[in-house]
């Protein structure tokens, strides 16, 4: 039972700072390196308006008026097929633990598929270790190598999700 003091929402304008800040603090706490990862994508500073683009969702997790996480898909760039890429899911300390995650995986893949993309791709860190572990529980299996360009050559786990 997730905790009812948190909300899951469309990302608005003026989440842009609170979600950036959230993204790089956790990868911060993570030791995820900085150049190839999010922490660089200019998209991080801007993540209201990337994510208003065709085929494209950005959801955000809520406790007592501040972000504390948040999840998305787009389109897997560089890539012919209907074929999303789950990105940026980050939470803090205080959102973790809570099946907040798996809310989150489901919630954002019904809105892909409600938007025709048949596979979710995404990639991740061989040392993220609970993130993994909750892809895998919801339904991603690993892959030898790669698909599209991402642009986030730090990330050498790769994982995809039938929709």
């Amino acid at each position: 039972m997730i905790p009812s003091d948190f909300i899951i929402r469309e990302i608005k304008p003026e989440d842009n700072k609170q979600i950036a800040t959230v993204i790089r603090n956790v990868l911060i706490e993570f030791g995820v390196p900085k150049v190839g990862t999010a922490y660089e994508d200019s998209a991080t500073d801007e993540m209201y308006e990337t994510y208003q683009e065709e085929n494209a969702g950005y959801y955000i997790i809520e406790h007592k008026n501040k972000i504390v996480g948040g999840a998305g898909f787009s389109k897997l760039n560089n890539f012919e097929g209907n074929v999303c890429e789950f990105q940026k899911m980050y939470f803090l300390p205080i959102a973790r633990g809570k099946g907040l995650g798996s809310k989150l995986i489901d919630f954002s893949l019904k809105e892909a598929k409600k938007q025709g993309f048949e596979h979710c791709y995404l990639e991740t860190m061989p040392y993220m270790d609970a993130a993994r572990a909750l892809y895998k529980k919801n339904g991603f299996v690993n892959l030898d190598k790669p698909m599209g360009d991402t642009g986030h050559f730090s990330c050498n786990v790769w994982m995809i999700k039938e929709l």
